[in-house]
């Protein structure tokens, strides 16, 4: 993880200083450090983070819109949602947001590190049992449709069909190192094709092309 650029967001300063650290430790680069929502928005240009690790409730706005700004700062940022609260709307508002991850804040530290390292290669984490919950709203909003969202009638993207075969497992919520093992791929292999898939439609990152697949029902 070396060479890895970390944002921290969190209104605890011992909270915050400790996850910092533990970062550090594993070989991150801790960038900025931030207690506020609106500073994070500031300087994340400047700052220019690969990931950054966020708390939802912060004293001035919102993690939900703090996700809103960073990504409007800087589209390519990876976020990854460490909070308290495990509430179904909290989790579903924040990765409709663009957050790539949702872990609890009882998660152990290795469980932590895992996460940030799976959020940096753009792999779709979260505490177990979320994951669930995120791929059902997905197809009950496919279901039921989505307006000025592409349905499924319309003409897909050319897509090769190993690009195809990895969408479908991807849609299913299976993480990287288990697609490889599945087709008899490279982790690498696999990643390069989940890069390639976003290339052609236009997407940021693994959660929007599980919406997209699902809503193609490519989950079937």
């Amino acid at each position: 993880m070396s060479g890895v650029r970390v944002m921290v967001v969190d209104d605890h300063p011992m909270w915050r200083e400790g996850v910092a650290r533990d970062l550090t430790e594993a070989g991150y680069h801790v960038v900025a450090s931030c207690g506020e929502g609106r500073q994070a928005v500031r300087v994340v240009a400047a700052t220019v983070p690969d990931v950054v690790v966020l708390d939802l409730q912060l004293p001035d706005i919102s993690g939900v819109e703090v996700i809103r700004g960073l990504r409007a700062a800087r589209p390519e940022v990876r976020v990854l949602m460490l909070s308290a609260s495990g509430e179904q709307q909290d989790v579903l508002d924040a990765v409709k947001a663009g957050a790539t991850g949702y872990l609890l804040k009882s998660a152990a530290l290795a469980e932590f590190l895992e996460a940030v390292r799976r959020t940096t290669a753009g792999e779709p984490v979260f505490t177990p049992g979320l994951a669930g919950l995120v791929l059902g709203e997905y197809r009950r909003l496919a279901a039921v449709g989505q307006p000025g969202r592409t349905g499924r009638g319309s003409p897909p993207p050319r897509l090769t069909e190993r690009e195809t075969e990895v969408l479908r497992l991807v849609a299913k919520g299976m993480s990287y190192k288990q697609i490889a093992e599945r087709l008899g791929l490279s982790h690498r292999t696999v990643q390069n094709h989940v890069q390639h898939t976003l290339n052609k439609l236009q997407l940021h990152n693994r959660v929007e092309l599980t919406r997209y697949a699902i809503e193609r029902g490519l989950d079937d």
